[in-house]
């Protein structure tokens, strides 16, 4: 029922994975954008060098073909067996149509979704290029011609709030079908989510900057009770040498040649990018990764992990164009004020720049260039770069581009003769047009699922070079490595089968009113809770041209029922979580269906 899904305030960073197949000297590390594979330290036949390997896996999707994981699932032949199911049910469903009209399929349908098509394709395209003013909006505030708090913050509110006000406006005066007036609003609170998303990252990153300025200004006054800023650099480089020595005559004691039973080329087999480090640079990764790990058991941590540029073996000990932001040298002042200062400058300088491989820095990314790529690339959330593969499969996008008329076919047949024959009316028994239509939306729901997470993000993914393919996770309860297709509670589905919502709320609704308002988390899961319900009721509102709150009311249940849910008794007894909720799934959209049509 969840289309825009409320998130859970459980970590997902920093959480350790098993390594991949023949990688047994590595720990793995999963991240937002993937997996971090961190190698014991060795030397080659080439190099005396002690060095180590870090690659980068990026994440696919769970019915992706390529994808290992999935190829080595106990149930994989269940994805196969559905498959040729729906085959032979449409098939059989075209021969009865067949004999019994003399045509295999109705296009009723057809010609309701087609109306009108060239006006809503020109009023789609019309809303997309609207959204580019988020540029020379953006643009404004890295000037300093808008200060985003608290003016850019009403600007860019009444901004969205007319861009959607406009498009549910011109579906009322068009008159359109369900379809279709279902189909801009949709896309219109997706745009809006963008925009959003667009313009809160790059006002965020002006107070930022504008806070580093004055934390630097602060650090420079630091320095006068210390002799003055050249004294000071002076001091700082001086004691960082001391404790390089230090660090070098500890090390040198305590490594030990040590030779991997696999070559860092197998190892480049099994990821998508890799690149050699220096023994200091592997370990302090590692640390990192550690104290991620063990800190997001109690926190949601917003630490960004290094991304690596595709195809590329490079040494950290020598130079590379683009790079890193550098600390600040007064983090090695033994002062500890101004040590502190120093390093609360670098984090803030650190915001500013992307964690790679291009390393872009605010306001360098607000381009006309950027801002159409952040529109192909599927995901809701802006960021100064993303995760890259380096070239497009052509089979991969035929792959899927076939795959979406092929499913999209089953959908229509299903909707065509399983669905709009049986619309429920008010004279109708309530529960017969339950049991009718309980089926046939289950399908429809699996089918448009698979079209829009696998399909069309994928497809749009590969085209715009985007790394991260994981639009859902499997609805499955994760017990070390044992995967079991079971979703005991509402949450956990809500979390898991779409993601680009579940992280557009997790940080824009759900963690901004936690940091915004200093509201409990409990508080702001119930914020996030009535959002995500209105733009749900708003559409439901916009296709059957009523106001009811059915789907109001049907959402916000969700609140008591995953309270339920996290009773020992239903804990303890992952059975009947599980049949709870199919049964709630089964139910909740035929329920809809007859609340909103004939009621």
């Amino acid at each position: 029922m969840a289309t825009l899904a409320p998130p859970s305030s459980t970590p997902t960073k920093g959480v350790p994975t098993a390594p991949p197949v023949g990688q047994t000297h590595s720990r793995g590390f999963k991240t937002t954008d993937g997996t971090i594979y961190v190698s014991q330290p060795f030397r080659t036949k080439s190099s005396k060098k002690l060095r180590a390997l870090i690659t980068f896996a990026p994440r696919k999707s769970h019915f992706d073909t390529t994808n290992e994981l999935s190829g080595t699932n106990e149930f994989r032949g269940f994805f196969t067996l559905f498959w040729m199911s729906m085959f032979l049910f449409t098939l059989r469903t075209y021969i009865t149509s067949l004999e019994t009209n003399g045509y295999p399929l109705n296009f009723a349908f057809a010609t309701m979704f087609s109306r009108d098509a060239v006006t809503l394709a020109i009023s789609d395209a019309v809303l997309v290029l609207t959204t580019g003013l988020c540029v020379p909006f953006a643009k404004a505030i890295s000037k300093g011609w808008i200060r985003y708090y608290w003016s850019g913050v009403v600007l860019q509110h009444f901004l969205q709030t007319l861009i959607l006000f406009t498009a549910v406006t011109w579906t009322f005066n068009r008159q359109w079908p369900w379809v279709q007036s279902g189909f801009l609003t949709l896309h219109s609170l997706v745009m809006i989510m963008k925009m959003h998303s667009y313009i809160t990252i790059n006002g965020y990153l002006q107070f930022v900057s504008i806070s580093s300025q004055q934390v630097l200004e602060e650090l420079r006054r630091a320095t006068v009770d210390v002799g003055g800023w050249d004294e000071a650099m002076a001091t700082a480089k001086a004691h960082r040498e001391e404790l390089d020595a230090a660090n070098a005559s500890i090390s040198t004691g305590s490594e030990s040649e040590w030779t991997p039973s696999i070559t860092p080329a197998e190892l480049n087999g099994n990821a998508k990018t890799s690149a050699y480090a220096s023994v200091s640079t592997a370990n302090a990764l590692r640390q990192r990764l550690m104290d991620i790990s063990a800190n997001s058991k109690i926190s949601t941590p917003s630490v960004e992990l290094p991304e690596f540029s595709s195809g590329t073996s490079i040494d950290h000990n020598e130079s590379a164009t683009p790079s890193p932001p550098s600390p600040h040298s007064l983090v090695d002042h033994p002062d500890e004020k101004i040590s502190a200062i120093a390093t609360e400058y670098t984090d803030m300088e650190s915001e500013l720049t992307s964690s790679g491989p291009k390393y872009v820095r605010w306001p360098d990314n607000i381009t006309f260039k950027d801002f159409t790529v952040y529109q192909l690339i599927p995901t809701l959330v802006y960021e100064l770069e993303y995760p890259r593969t380096d070239q497009i499969r052509p089979l991969y996008v035929f792959e899927k581009t076939v795959a979406f008329l092929g499913t999209f076919a089953l959908l229509y047949t299903v909707t065509e003769s399983f669905i709009l024959p049986l619309t429920p009316t008010p004279d109708q028994s309530f529960f017969r047009s339950l049991l009718d239509l309980a089926l046939p939306f289950m399908i429809a729901y699996i089918l448009l699922f698979y079209i829009i997470f696998e399909c069309i993000c994928n497809g749009f993914a590969e085209l715009s070079y985007f790394a991260d393919r994981q639009f859902y996770e499997d609805w499955l309860t994760r017990r070390l490595h044992n995967h079991r297709w079971n979703s005991t509670s509402w949450d956990e589905f809500s979390r898991k089968w779409n993601k680009p919502v579940h992280t557009f709320l997790l940080r824009h609704i759900y963690a901004s009113s936690i940091s915004g308002w200093h509201v409990s988390r409990s508080t702001a899961m119930f914020i996030t809770f009535v959002m995500s319900a209105l733009a749900h009721e708003l559409v439901m509102a916009v296709v059957t041209k009523k106001i009811r709150m059915y789907l109001f009311l049907l959402q916000l249940i969700q609140i008591p029922l995953i309270a339920a849910s996290r009773t020992p008794a239903i804990k303890r007894n992952k059975l009947l979580g599980n049949i709870i909720f199919w049964v709630g799934l089964y139910a909740g959209f035929p329920l809809l269906c007859v609340a909103y049509v004939a009621y």
